[in-house]
């Protein structure tokens, strides 16, 4: 028999290799349970660290850093509690959306609701309060985002997605300013003192003026379910049903899109910025959330402020077809840890708990699953 030969080393994929991330296995998290009987929805965490949880069928819970539940409340009516958050200027005031409704709770006593405000028709997907307490903004299925003044307690503008529109985020250091994402793959930007967007992105015609559009892209279109805002205001990632993350800069009145990559196989149903930082969660419906750290390559953007994506997308056509240089694919956008979760995950949120980072996601269990973040 002749001398039998090792394969050489394919130097691209060893680094590829080299640079993906840890992974860290289900049984790594730690469970907070007692809190709900139901699939937990949302999460959202005070200055304080204290974590409220809303579930299916009007359940919220209070959580403290180690996990045990310090208060719970069936809401009236008996709807799901999609989404929670807390004041940014007051820790005991917290809103909870279920149903139609949006019921502000005192954390201090979680009792019954302070106030309910009714202003939406159809059910809210995302509540987002701005970070002078002024306003609060509210998402629902028939496409509306109800802005209220909480001072004088009424609607000052109603602003519209064609489809059910599933995230709203009101801006950093941006008071007047938010971002909205829905159904009908539009990625819009508004200013409270205009009725219509200043700027908006359909993803699906991005992808199609980009590139070719694969069988599978043209059959799981970018529906845009989930929104974050990084600390500075100006990025935001938006997280898409074709697994995709991308992650745009505003300018003034408009904004770009900077980077795309993908890590999940099937769609995207939460993204989140780490204060301070440039690392973006993302949570799939695969079961997985990633750690990405995008500040390098955001640099590099900043380094190049032309429409440098659109560059690189130009300068990688060859005989009428596009490479996948644009798509991320080969960027060297590759997560830093993959949690392998194993369930569709529903929200994440982030806690500095004992010290550390912790991740913590709710699926479709009644529990809250926790996990340490490393810092680097």
């Amino acid at each position: 028999m002749g001398k039998k030969t090792r394969p050489k080393p394919n130097r691209e994929i060893n680094q590829a290799f080299i640079a993906q991330s840890r992974v860290v296995p289900p049984n790594m998290a730690v469970k907070w349970v007692g809190g709900h009987s139901s699939s937990v929805l949302c999460l959202d965490v005070n200055a304080e660290g204290l974590v409220a949880s809303g579930a299916e069928r009007g359940e919220l819970a209070l959580w403290d850093g180690s996990g045990a539940p310090t208060g719970q409340l069936q809401l009236p009516g008996a709807d799901d509690v999609a989404s929670v958050v807390f004041s940014p200027l007051c820790p005991t005031r917290l809103y909870a959306s279920h149903g139609e409704s949006i019921s502000l709770l005192d954390v201090r006593s979680l009792k019954e609701p302070v106030e309910r405000f009714h202003v939406n028709e159809e059910e809210i997907n995302c509540l987002s309060v701005n970070e002078t307490d002024k306003f609060l903004a509210a998402a629902d299925d028939s496409g509306a985002i109800k802005v209220m003044d909480l001072e004088n307690k009424k609607v000052i503008r109603s602003l519209r997605h064609s489809n059910i529109c599933s995230s709203v985020v009101f801006r950093p250091q941006r008071p007047q300013s938010l971002v909205s994402c829905g159904l009908d793959m539009q990625v819009m930007l508004w200013n409270l003192q205009k009725a219509r967007p200043l700027w908006a992105t359909n993803l699906q015609e991005c992808e199609a003026g980009d590139s070719l559009q694969s069988a599978g892209q043209f059959f799981n279109p970018p529906l845009a379910h989930c929104l974050s805002v990084a600390s500075c205001g100006n990025v935001f990632g938006c997280g898409a049903q074709d697994g995709r993350v991308r992650v745009f800069r505003v300018t003034g009145a408009r904004f770009e899109r900077e980077l795309e990559f993908q890590g999940h196989s099937l769609g995207v149903s939460q993204v989140l910025f780490l204060p301070g930082v440039y690392r973006l969660l993302s949570g799939g419906n695969d079961g997985k959330v990633l750690l990405w750290d995008v500040s390098s390559d955001l640099g590099k953007q900043q380094r190049s402020p032309v429409k440098s994506l659109q560059r690189r997308k130009a300068s990688s056509r060859k005989d009428g077809k596009l490479s996948n240089v644009a798509s991320g694919e080969h960027t060297g956008v590759l997560p830093k840890l993959t949690i392998e979760h194993g369930e569709k995950v529903n929200w994440i949120s982030c806690a500095e708990i004992k010290g550390s980072k912790r991740v913590l996601v709710a699926d479709q269990s009644s529990s809250v699953s926790v996990y340490l973040l490393p810092e680097h």
